[in-house]
């Protein structure tokens, strides 16, 4: 006998989606000090051999953010990422074949504030990753100090983050049977402070180390832009030379992270929260960009494979920037 299930009421998947987003903000701005907290409150109870043990754990296994991480596919298949895909829409859009034989080196673009579509598109298969690019693995760069955080490093390799440092990269470059997709997020924790709607400032324009790294590798380039990226949430004015944009410049070279002062609706009302607004996000994979391995390149190879990344880039927006409402005078700013 087939049994079959009346499909969701709209409010109850609205409350769904808006939960999982709330659960994938928490994550990152809550769920690390709670994993410090409750790995160091644990010694002073009758459970201390849990920290004691994952500390022995810890110490052997502190290398791992840097040999590929341990991605979970059941986390990454998890329901809940379908339905923070469906609060914004979320969608991964391929424009060219990618030859599972090889390893990709991607540059996302922009970082808006929590870089919500780098995450989804590349860390579950809510939006269908591995159907639409079979044979490859994607793994996402985050910054190597979350991975020094009890029990919160397990969750973020679960996805398939890996540390932002270049031993990491190369890890994951060297495959030899190829297969591996590294998507850096080139703009990184600065670009966040310039995130807010109607922006399409990158900071691009001295960021060669990605494609210093992919000659070294001989790893083809593929540019992606993410539309709506910077749209769903708004940002405290910041302009460069003022006293609060001082304050977060000193505190991400003190921290590593920026601290952008965003704010978009609440969980119950429009007005005002941290709840992202319900906006689409499309992310857009471009055509790959061979590259010559060389060991050393020298400066004035980094800079021609860096302008052809650039020019690449540029025409993807250019192509696709219509069918997202984007008005035909915009283009792409790099600092």
């Amino acid at each position: 006998m087939k049994v079959e299930f009346a499909p969701l009421s709209v409010p109850l998947q609205r409350r769904l989606q808006t939960a999982s987003v709330v659960q994938w903000i928490f994550s990152f701005l809550c769920l690390a000090q709670c994993c410090t907290a409750a790995f160091i409150a644990l010694f002073f109870t009758r459970f201390w051999l849990v920290s004691a043990l994952y500390a022995a754990w810890w110490l052997i296994d502190r290398e791992k953010p840097s040999k590929g991480g341990r991605r979970i596919h059941v986390l990454r298949n998890c329901v809940i990422w379908r339905y923070m895909r469906d609060y914004f829409p979320i969608t991964l859009v391929k424009t060219a074949e990618l030859d599972p034989r090889q390893n990709y080196l991607l540059g996302f673009h922009p970082h808006g504030v929590l870089a919500a579509g780098a995450f989804l598109n590349f860390c579950t298969e809510a939006s269908g990753f591995s159907t639409l690019f079979p044979g490859i693995t994607p793994h996402l760069m985050m910054l190597s100090l979350w991975f020094r955080i009890p029990f919160f490093r397990d969750y973020v390799m679960s996805g398939g983050l890996v540390s932002s440092d270049k031993e990491s990269a190369s890890y994951v470059l060297q495959k030899p049977e190829g297969g591996n997709l590294l998507a850096i997020i080139v703009g990184g924790a600065q670009e966040a402070l310039d995130a807010r709607p109607g922006s399409f400032t990158l900071l691009l324009k001295n960021r060669k180390g990605f494609v210093r790294l992919a000659i070294q590798h001989g790893t083809p380039l593929v540019p992606a832009f993410s539309f709506g990226e910077n749209d769903v949430f708004d940002q405290v004015k910041n302009p460069k030379g003022s006293w609060l944009r001082r304050i977060q410049y000193r505190l991400q070279q003190i921290m590593g992270i920026s601290l952008p002062l965003f704010h978009a609706r609440g969980i119950f009302q429009y007005s005002f929260g941290l709840i992202p607004y319900r906006r689409p996000i499309c992310t857009v994979v471009g055509k790959p960009i061979p590259v010559q391995k060389k060991h050393r390149p020298s400066e004035e190879e980094v800079d021609q494979v860096h302008q052809k990344y650039l020019n690449e880039l540029s025409k993807l927006f250019d192509k696709h920037k219509a069918k997202y409402n984007i008005p035909e005078d915009s283009h792409l700013e790099f600092i």
